[in-house]
């Protein structure tokens, strides 16, 4: 639907984390009203019904997604069903209910629980600020083919990972600065380097508000089923300590979270 200029600098005042959910409500109200377009009329309609009844649009949860599956050409991950069956464990989770219990007054979106899923390590999705970050990440591997010694996997890494040895010309990737985005082995045209195994870096209590975050990044690469274990330890440990209906990074300041130091049983 098409956006007049005064409608769409409205919208762009409204939170990033919730202004995709305040689009399509407006533009819902614009249908209602028969209209080919949304203006501000139509905004400020939406905004008066939107703040009389935010515990209504109160989820209990966000789970925000990047533009990987659109074809984003730095997309790494290829788990189609990743997203389904992280929406199952907070849908099985009860988040809303579990707030009321916690938060003293109405529920507003600032209190729900967020889950970010990023294909790449661009992260789009934001998931540095989100309770759960998650983003995905295949390790560069040596193959068996000959190394050139081009240096096109040099140039192409952002991160200043990778040194080319000689005699025999070969990349020598440094783990701790790698972010898993391989485009080492994308820029590599003889493939001596390729895309190895696949998994997921995790971040844990990001958060915006008054006093704003970066998420601590847990200290491995984990696959698919892990992930999906990882979250629901992180999930049950937040509920479990969670006092007036806190954010995920205030919960990790006042207890010792195991997840915060375990790896898992298997490394990619």
């Amino acid at each position: 639907m098409k956006w007049t200029r005064q409608a769409e600098e409205a919208v762009s005042k409204v939170p990033f984390f919730i202004r995709k959910r305040v689009r399509k409500r407006v533009e819902e109200e614009a249908a209602r009203l028969n209209s080919s377009s949304v203006t501000l009329e139509h905004v400020r309609l939406c905004q008066q019904k939107y703040l009389k009844s935010m515990e209504d649009e109160v989820k209990g949860y966000q789970l925000e997604t990047c533009f990987g599956p659109s074809g984003c050409p730095n997309r790494v991950s290829r788990d189609g069903d990743l997203i389904q069956k992280l929406e199952a464990i907070l849908d099985n989770s009860n988040f809303k209910e579990f707030l009321k219990k916690r938060v003293k007054g109405a529920l507003k979106l600032h209190h729900e629980f967020r889950v970010s899923v990023s294909d790449c390590p661009n992260a789009c999705s934001r998931p540095q600020i989100a309770d759960i970050g998650i983003i995905a990440a295949t390790t560069p591997t040596l193959s068996s083919a000959e190394c050139s010694g081009c240096g096109e996997c040099v140039k192409a890494c952002q991160e200043d990972a990778i040194t080319l040895l000689e005699n025999p010309p070969t990349p020598q990737i440094d783990f701790t600065k790698c972010l898993h985005c391989v485009q080492c082995a994308r820029h590599c045209p003889t493939g001596a380097l390729i895309e190895g195994s696949n998994g997921y870096r995790i971040i844990v209590g990001g958060k915006l508000g008054r006093r704003p975050q970066l998420g601590a990044e847990l200290a491995s690469i984990f696959s698919r089923e892990q992930v999906l274990d990882q979250v629901q330890k992180i999930i049950d440990f937040h509920m479990m300590n969670n006092v007036r209906g806190e954010r995920l990074g205030e919960v990790i300041k006042r207890a010792r979270p195991e997840f915060m130091y375990e790896r898992p049983l298997q490394n990619l």
